[in-house]
């Protein structure tokens, strides 16, 4: 495997092949890949918004399980998929891609059999938003999947227009279904939407695939680094997630509708987030010294804990006659949450800095970093809940991110810089994770 930092810096296979489609200018392919990422984050905000507005407040709530498990999926898919692919690099990457659909479409009708005896088995509108989603799991699991595809052939492009389509697809089609839609038609909706996407990402694919076989052993041996990164997932995005649809299923599913309502408003800080992930790495790595990385991120790191105080502000002040607008009946129960999520996301800024400076200068510090405070917050969450409800779950997870930023910045402090090119077992620099979200 290769360092995304160095290889980001080292001139890749052109396309699929000598005779394959030319990569984008740098300027052009750097814009399509922000392009992406914003059309990217901005779908998954509209699609809880519209949900939101077309929805009664316990409607919301069982939309909001079913989309916190899928958020679940998709994160495990990117984590053991799409960021071992990414490192992909020279002649065989596009067999690599295909091989990498190819899992992702069989892993994902695995995970839909096991969703099936969850909404046998859950009553009412819940029970039937889970047997939508398996209906419709491979469907945007493996659309999902074409992005980390293009982003390792170097066509950000080509991944811009498809998540472009998708998103021009769902917003369509979700607007048009009619006030208090059952949440089970909704998450039918939102995953057929997806089709003309997918459709049009193999499309743009093929060209880089034709002539290759997809090899899926690789993804069962032991010791793939996806394993890595899925434990890094698990315990940084994933235990959060499945710590509130807990509390949907054991307490009250109104507290998963009340945070993930708060949380969607957050949006636009997730893009900016992701794509400090996605485009820190390679760029903090052409700065040289220890001390120069610190001083960027350390200042970048600032500038996120003001924007999000500052969106936070802004949100907060917002009247309630607009907040019903954007999260229809839920938006009561979000509003109540706006201090404390607000204050996750200033913390989350900062923290997210500090694991990117580990990320460049130490690869594998973050592992044990993202182990210990994640759960530690999954535990002030659920402490949270249990002595104040929706607000205190909230105020937990504000707690767990700042004492996960303090962690990560001591750590930064305290650690020797370690060599620029990959171990000899593979588990070199790799791609940074999403911020975590709730």
């Amino acid at each position: 495997m290769t360092d995304p930092a160095a290889a980001a810096r080292i001139p890749g296979p052109r396309g699929g092949g000598p005779s394959g489609p030319r990569e984008p200018r740098r300027a052009l392919a750097l814009l399509a890949s922000v392009g992406d990422q914003a059309a990217s984050s901005l779908t998954n905000i509209l699609v809880l918004v519209l949900a939101a507005r077309l929805s009664s407040a316990d409607g919301f709530a069982a939309f909001s399980m079913v989309y916190v498990a899928f958020s679940v999926l998709l994160g495990a898919n990117m984590a053991y998929v799409g960021q071992t692919v990414v490192l992909e690099r020279g002649p065989g990457i596009g067999a690599a891609c295909r091989s990498a659909i190819s899992f992702t479409a069989l892993a994902s009708a695995g995970a839909a059999l096991l969703l099936l005896p969850v909404g046998l088995l859950t009553a009412g509108a819940g029970g039937r938003s889970f047997l939508a989603l398996a209906a419709v799991l491979s469907l945007v699991l493996v659309q999902d999947g074409l992005r980390y595809c293009f982003s390792a052939l170097r066509q950000p492009h080509r991944a811009f227009a498809a998540d472009l389509l998708r998103l021009a697809c769902v917003v369509a089609a979700l607007a048009v279904q009619p006030r208090g839609a059952d949440p089970g038609r909704l998450v039918l909706v939102w995953g057929l939407s997806a089709l003309p996407a997918l459709a049009l990402g193999l499309y743009l694919l093929r060209p880089f695939t034709t002539g290759t076989r997809a090899a899926l052993r690789p993804y069962l041996r032991r010791g793939h680094l996806g394993q890595r990164f899925l434990v890094e997932f698990a315990v940084g995005n994933g235990s959060s997630q499945l710590a509130v649809f807990g509390l949907g299923v054991f307490a009250t599913p109104l507290a998963v509708g009340a945070l993930r309502g708060a949380t969607t408003l957050f949006g636009p800080l997730n893009v900016l987030f992701n794509s400090a992930n996605a485009f820190g790495p390679p760029f903090l790595g052409r700065l040289g010294g220890r001390r120069a990385v610190v001083r960027a991120t350390a200042g970048l790191g600032l500038l996120f804990a003001l924007t999000g105080a500052g969106w936070a502000a802004v949100l907060y002040a917002l009247p309630d006659r607009l907040g019903r607008e954007l999260l229809g009946e839920t938006w009561t129960a979000a509003a109540a949450l706006l201090p404390a999520t607000g204050t996750q996301y200033a913390v989350m800024g900062l923290g997210t800095c500090a694991l990117l400076t580990l990320r460049v200068l130490s690869p594998k510090a973050t592992l044990s970093v993202q182990v210990v405070f994640s759960l530690l917050s999954v535990v002030l969450l659920l402490v949270g809940y249990a002595l104040w409800g929706a607000p205190g779950a909230a105020w937990g997870l504000a707690a767990g991110s700042a004492l996960k930023a303090v962690a990560a910045w001591t750590r930064v402090a305290r650690l020797r810089p370690e060599p620029a090119g990959p171990a000899a077992d593979g588990s070199g620099p790799a791609p940074t994770a999403p911020a975590a979200s709730v």
